[in-house]
């Protein structure tokens, strides 16, 4: 297979030229206009950060993006799906406001968001795949149907994944309730019955009869449950959560697997701003430090070489002083010795055998 190209350019801009100029002239010579637009659906998937969190790309780099489609003919609508966790992107009407708040609105972006699993995180669509864990992936509907999928992601560090990069973008991001669910758990859901209160909200939406009440509290048969998480996602006091116990090298796995699931039969695209590289997910309502200097930006086809040269980018640089990655013992490369319990090159190792992308590229530059 011939090595994959990668696009890449710095932050540095001079008078007259802005980032976002530097950044539509990066994507549109890594072929970003060649893509058929005309009267076709694109998605914009983006993570539109959690609330107290300031590491998330700015609305303004989405704009970009939105002109461009439109400028080719396309409709654009950012997206993203409900969390699985308890937070500000739980339910579609939460997630918007979180959106919101972060400065993502029609106004700035020029185009509407669409949270594509719905309101309560059920509206999916099955994609087979057949893959070695994953038979049918629960995609998003809004991001199921799309003509054309973009990605625009900020790479950092991830406590489970190892980085969190364009393939946990697409592949965790694009998954429904039920999809992350799959993803992140090998059992079902399970009740905090201090947190219960008996209003009887999960055993109503249940589809299955997996859930009945127990001395006034809700209990879950795991033998009748099928994992599709709508109980997690109508529980009004958040006491059913998942069991986020999946070992962390099939999760990375299963991750890949869905993003082949959430890019098939689609052109896709992605960009990675290797910027404010923190240790942790965007998700926390807090960013810290982050470890390394910013970086820049890389473009691609192919998701999986996107994610390999961001990775190899950060682990070439001086780690910034006081960091979490300061504190902790050097071990293989950056993100390992910052979660050694982790090892996300079996993502890129998986993605690659599934045959989503290549570990093998050429970095671009652009000026």
């Amino acid at each position: 297979m011939a090595k994959s190209d990668v696009f890449f350019t710095d932050f540095h801009t001079t008078t007259g030229t802005s980032l976002l100029q530097k950044l539509e002239r990066l994507v549109c010579r890594a072929g970003f206009e060649k893509i058929e637009f005309k009267n076709k659906y694109a998605a914009l998937k983006i993570h539109f950060g959690e609330r107290g969190n300031l590491a998330y790309l700015r609305p303004n780099y989405a704009k970009v993006f939105v002109d461009l489609v439109q400028r080719n003919g396309g409709k654009a609508f950012l997206t993203d799906c409900n969390t699985l966790y308890v937070g500000g992107r739980k339910n579609a009407l939460d997630h918007l406001e979180t959106a919101y708040e972060n400065g993502f609105n029609p106004f700035a972006t020029g185009c509407h968001i669409l949270i594509a699993d719905g309101l309560k995180g059920t509206d999916e669509q099955l994609i087979s795949i057949q893959g070695e864990y994953i038979k049918e992936a629960k995609i998003g509907r809004a991001i199921a149907d799309a003509d054309v999928l973009i990605t625009l992601t900020h790479f950092k560090l991830h406590e489970c994944a190892g980085i969190g990069g364009v393939l946990k973008n697409i592949g965790m991001g694009c998954g429904s309730r039920a999809g992350k669910m799959e993803m992140h758990s090998s059992g079902k859901p399970q009740v905090d019955r201090s947190q219960c209160v008996h209003c009887g909200s999960c055993l109503k939406n249940c589809a299955h009869q997996a859930i009945s009440m127990d001395g006034g509290k809700a209990k879950i048969d795991p033998q009748k449950c099928v994992g599709c998480g709508r109980c997690i996602g109508v529980c009004p006091v958040d006491a059913i959560c998942p069991a986020f116990d999946e070992a962390f090298n099939v999760l990375n796995k299963k991750i890949a697997e869905y993003s082949l699931a959430a890019v098939k039969d689609k052109t896709h695209f992605h960009v990675s701003f290797v910027m404010d590289v923190s240790p942790f997910c965007d998700c926390h309502g807090e960013n810290d430090v982050p470890i390394v200097p910013n970086v820049g930006i890389l473009a691609s086809f192919d998701p999986v070489a996107l994610d390999l040269a961001c990775a190899d980018l950060v682990n070439k640089q001086p780690i910034v002083q006081n960091s979490l990655l300061e504190k902790v013992p050097l071990n293989k490369d950056y993100f390992y010795s910052v979660h050694p319990s982790t090892d996300w090159r079996v993502l890129i190792d998986h993605a690659v055998k599934i045959g989503l992308g290549n570990d093998e590229y050429d970095l671009i530059k652009i000026s």
